[in-house]
């Protein structure tokens, strides 16, 4: 992940700007401005943010104007405006998530990881974010760290989750207490006999 001090310039890695390339090939001609949106996430993800340096070298790549970028950047919370660490724990605070324990989750992270809302692990390798609805709420609390949602969350399997990020391992997403997708708590009333998964086939 950069810092923001090493983040004066920036380009796409040869691999990363054949992808841009693919993804710009897949709009109209002369609505290629339509792909600042990935553009953005694709670069998110090679350097860990949308810096300054990464909206102006969108922009030029398709041909905006950079304060057009960077209005994307700030009205999309899915945009690190700033460095993140390796793991980007977002805990949603917002109402289904708060009724079920969400208050619960978030000091717990806050506990562990030594840190409040919006700051990072002396170690970089953590940041804490309060987020709004993750569109999880039917197994509500949950967290999502980088790509992976972590719901049904308790303070004690908040705590295992991070827990074994810390130990290097990857703990499995979804529902933490033993529910199948988003079936009732104490598993399905219909349909109990069906399988699902690799082991259907």
């Amino acid at each position: 992940m950069s810092t923001e001090q090493d983040m004066t310039s920036f380009a796409f890695t040869p691999e990363n700007l054949e992808t841009a390339k693919k993804i710009i090939a897949k709009y109209p001609a002369g609505r290629q401005q339509s792909a600042v949106m990935p553009l953005l996430d694709l670069a998110q993800r090679q350097v860990g943010w949308t810096s300054i340096a990464v909206i102006e070298y969108i922009a030029e790549m398709l041909e905006m104007a950079p304060i057009r970028v960077q209005e994307v950047v700030t009205f999309y919370t899915m945009y690190n405006q700033k460095p993140v660490g390796q793991y980007h724990v977002q805990v949603c605070t917002n109402i289904c998530c708060l009724l079920r324990g969400s208050d619960g989750v978030g000091e717990t992270v806050k506990e562990l990881l030594g840190v409040e809302w919006g700051e990072t692990t002396a170690d970089g390798k953590f940041t804490l974010a309060e987020v709004e609805c993750l569109g999880a709420c039917v197994n509500a609390p949950m967290m999502q760290i980088n790509d992976d949602y972590y719901e049904d969350l308790t303070p004690e399997s908040t705590k295992a989750v991070l827990e074994a990020l810390k130990r290097g391992e990857t703990p499995a997403p979804g529902p933490q207490g033993g529910r199948q997708f988003s079936a009732p708590e104490g598993g399905p009333t219909t349909l109990g006999d069906l399988t699902f998964g690799p082991e259907k086939a």
